[in-house]
């Protein structure tokens, strides 16, 4: 009994560690992805969009959504991209969790001022839930990747649009526009899409509902995102570091035991 017990002790010590997602300094400038969204069954009245791009000096994205239609009831709503493509009968439940190269997981919630703590995946956890029937946003994720090796990458992935019992009411692939070009400078910057629909209203941290600027030829200009450095290390206090520290005293209690 006492072994079957140290051997249960050390599988939870060598559980995988969870650790704070890397801010992404090198997407392709230009790279641009969309997803059309349409409501299901009930919900078919919700439509809208979500327009990613790498942000104009490659640090990050800049993410552009528009949505109407959404419920009078079960909100607030969230919407994440999750790990897996909505397969050809647009099946939500098959889009499978929310995207967590760093395994993360759902618990405990998304803490919006600490966005590397955060599944990689959860947009509205870091930038906010949806609170009225239509909503328009533009902000900046650091977290997203548009390099096609890179974990956090999420161009051939699918964004999900959730009541607030987590009830999937909407889903759509990503498609992607332009690759992008690694070599590109980023004072080249990138452009893409279409205007926003002005006058969405929503409850996000750091984002801001507006049109898409536009250029002297009338092409409209993705946003752009600002530097944000990225630690050597978690910092102290930090979910990876409580998870590592937790590891080495269950090591130490087990050895202890063995004693």
């Amino acid at each position: 009994m006492r072994t079957q017990s140290i051997l249960s002790l050390l599988a939870v010590a060598t559980a995988v560690v969870a650790e704070d997602a890397p801010v992404i300094e090198s997407n392709p400038i230009g790279a641009q992805y969309e997803a059309l969204l349409k409501g299901k069954k009930d919900w078919s009245s919700l439509t809208g969009s979500v327009k990613i791009a790498s942000a104009a000096n490659g640090t990050g994205v800049s993410v552009e959504i528009a949505l109407a239609g959404l419920p009078t009831e079960g909100g607030p709503f969230m919407y994440h991209i999750h790990e897996k493509a909505v397969p050809e009968d647009g099946n939500c439940t098959a889009a499978g969790a929310h995207l967590d190269p760093y395994k993360r997981g759902e618990v405990p919630l998304c803490d919006a001022s600490k966005k590397q703590t955060c599944q990689t995946g959860d947009l509205s956890g870091k930038h906010g839930n949806i609170t009225s029937t239509s909503f328009a946003a533009t902000y900046n994720d650091a977290y997203l990747a548009t390099l096609l090796s890179d974990p956090s990458y999420f161009g051939d992935k699918s964004i999900v649009v959730h009541l607030s019992n987590k009830t999937r009411i909407a889903c759509a692939n990503f498609k992607q526009l332009s690759p992008g070009n690694a070599s590109t400078t980023a004072s080249a910057g990138s452009s893409y899409g279409t205007a926003l629909p002005t006058g969405g209203s929503h409850g996000g941290h750091n984002s801001t509902a507006s049109a898409t600027a536009t250029s002297t030829t009338g092409a409209p200009i993705a946003p752009t995102a600002s530097p944000t450095a990225s630690p050597a290390q978690p910092p102290p206090g930090s979910g990876a570091a409580k998870v590592a520290v937790s590891g080495a005293a269950l090591f130490a209690f087990v050895a202890a035991l063995m004693i």
